[in-house]
């Protein structure tokens, strides 16, 4: 069996009860995503595929915002599969720093390999399925949709973003709507811009159903 064979066992196992925004087909539908922007781009296939399958092995968000979990248990898996040195410190360097994080985390690393996991991990939150996955953890957290006394918050440092609690439409200010301009690739461009139109159309109707107005 292979290398990348044994990880999508590993992480299916590990996601099996995982909130529906982050579960196993997120991870599915991430790794599609690479291997499509990966298509235009010279890489690091076997990087690219295990960064995809391992980037939300262990989400901060539901270890007490503990960022170390992650990188830690892809590290001992792809040790006990044996995996090189080299390909493990790519993968965590890609998990550590793929995350939005507000959107004003510097990255400390960077690689192609990196901007296309973070590309397809970043097409995932936008467009129709992004919506779906919003509000599904905005209910698995119990916020309410919208509170039009409630604006959103920009410009958020690191933490405030990791323990913010707003209504689920305020994420679209504070991060779905800004992704678009944060792409990397040519590809993961291209595919956000049509994603991007889907959720401002979106709002539209929402808030104009919102007002009784259509």
């Amino acid at each position: 069996m292979s290398i990348i064979d044994k990880t999508i066992l590993f992480v299916k196992s590990k996601l099996e009860q995982a909130e529906g925004g982050h579960d196993w087909f997120h991870i599915e539908r991430v790794y599609k995503n690479a291997l499509l922007i990966a298509q235009e781009e010279t890489c690091d296939l076997t990087v690219v595929k295990l960064g995809a399958l391992l980037h939300d092995i262990a989400d901060s968000k539901f270890h007490d915002g503990d960022e170390t979990i992650g990188p830690k248990t892809a590290r001992l898996f792809l040790e006990a599969e044996k995996v090189d040195e080299a390909t493990i410190v790519h993968v965590v360097n890609i998990i550590e720093n793929i995350s939005f994080k507000g959107g004003n985390f510097e990255k400390k690393v960077s690689s192609k390999e990196l901007e296309i996991v973070q590309d397809a991990d970043r097409l995932d939150a936008i467009g129709a399925i992004g919506i779906a996955r919003c509000f599904n953890y905005g209910g698995f957290k119990n916020r309410a949709l919208y509170n039009p006394a409630i604006p959103p918050k920009f410009g958020m440092s690191k933490e405030e973003y990791k323990t913010n609690d707003s209504p689920t439409i305020n994420h679209f200010y504070e991060k779905l709507l800004l992704l678009k301009d944060k792409m990397n690739t040519p590809t993961g461009k291209k595919i956000a811009e049509a994603r991007h139109r889907f959720m401002e159309n979106f709002l539209s109707q929402f808030y104009a159903e919102w007002e009784g107005e259509s």
